[in-house]
């Protein structure tokens, strides 16, 4: 079992910046991979950035260029760095993990990963 919890959230102006940050702990991560998912109230969850154990990354088209992914192994956390803000991606976001390695169309998809964090709010103005 994994536990995840997240951070950094908070309001900016369109433009700005923000880096979410997700601590693991319990089982061993480095053999989890590991995403970022925002939801909007009404709204399904939806993949925004994941990273494999190996580093290889990948991101939705909506944040591309603009959002990046990175990890940490040795204080086991994973960060969102975001940059170019929009109001569109005011939402709540989770982290969440997986076990071993996922095939390139689940690495964006909520239903393959068991492990989620509580959530982070983050609120862009216009």
């Amino acid at each position: 079992e994994v536990q995840l919890v997240e951070s950094g959230g908070g309001s900016v102006q369109s433009g700005g910046s923000l880096r979410l940050s997700c601590a693991a702990s319990g089982n061993t991560y480095s053999t989890y991979c590991m995403a970022w998912f925002r939801q909007t109230p009404g709204a399904e969850r939806e993949g925004v950035a994941f990273i494999d154990s190996d580093g290889s990354t990948n991101y939705a088209d909506s944040v591309k260029g603009r959002f990046t992914i990175s990890e940490d192994n040795a204080n086991n956390t994973i960060y969102l760095h975001m940059n170019s803000l929009k109001p569109e991606d005011t939402a709540m976001y989770y982290c969440a993990a997986a076990p071993g390695r996922l095939s390139a169309w689940l690495r964006l998809r909520p239903i393959a990963y068991a492990h989620w964090g509580q959530g982070t709010q983050v609120t862009v103005s216009s």
